[in-house]
């Protein structure tokens, strides 16, 4: 029995010893795992922060050149209405695919208003067509978008424009 005591007066002590030391070492990796997770991380966000902010400031340029008026004065020369209608949508799709790739950077909410106002500038553009005669001219075309986005409401456009700049301001200003 005294072996016993004698024995335990060595091993209490030893093991006593690990398990502090055992609990100090796992609490300092975990801190210094998430101080690396943490230092990564900052890494990440300061080579995707200007890519995020680009993307916000090529979609509100997209819903720009989206807008009716817009639309109106940087269309080219074309025969006839047919061919302006069909070239003002082209252009818009064109756009529109070109800056695909930052949906990556915007929030879902964000990219549903910008695919809506594309699809509803999309439709002014078929409406106005649609509401002409067969010998209208080009100027009668572009009369028509302009008259049709003018409405006292906001335009799909210019609600995905205020939304993109007001989520924009909270995540990086």
């Amino acid at each position: 029995m005294p072996f016993v005591f004698e024995l335990l007066k060595y091993i209490l002590p030893s093991v006593v010893v690990f398990l502090t030391a055992f609990y100090i070492l796992k609490a300092f990796f975990e801190q210094e795992q998430k101080r690396q997770e943490t230092s990564l991380k900052m890494g990440i966000q300061e080579k995707t922060l200007p890519v995020q902010i680009q993307a916000y400031e090529r979609l509100v340029l997209l819903l720009e050149r989206m807008q009716a008026a817009n639309l109106v004065l940087r269309s080219g020369s074309a025969a006839n209405v047919q061919q302006m209608q069909a070239m003002l949508v082209q252009n818009i799709r064109d756009e529109f695919d070109h800056n695909l790739s930052q949906q990556l950077y915007v929030s879902f909410q964000a990219w549903e208003m910008v695919c809506v106002a594309k699809e509803d500038t999309l439709k002014l553009i078929s409406t106005a067509a649609s509401q002409l005669p067969e010998n209208a001219q080009i100027a009668d075309l572009a009369g028509a978008i302009l008259s049709l986005s003018l409405n006292p409401e906001k335009t799909a456009v210019q609600m995905a424009t205020d939304f993109l700049k007001k989520e924009a301001r909270m995540k990086f200003f």
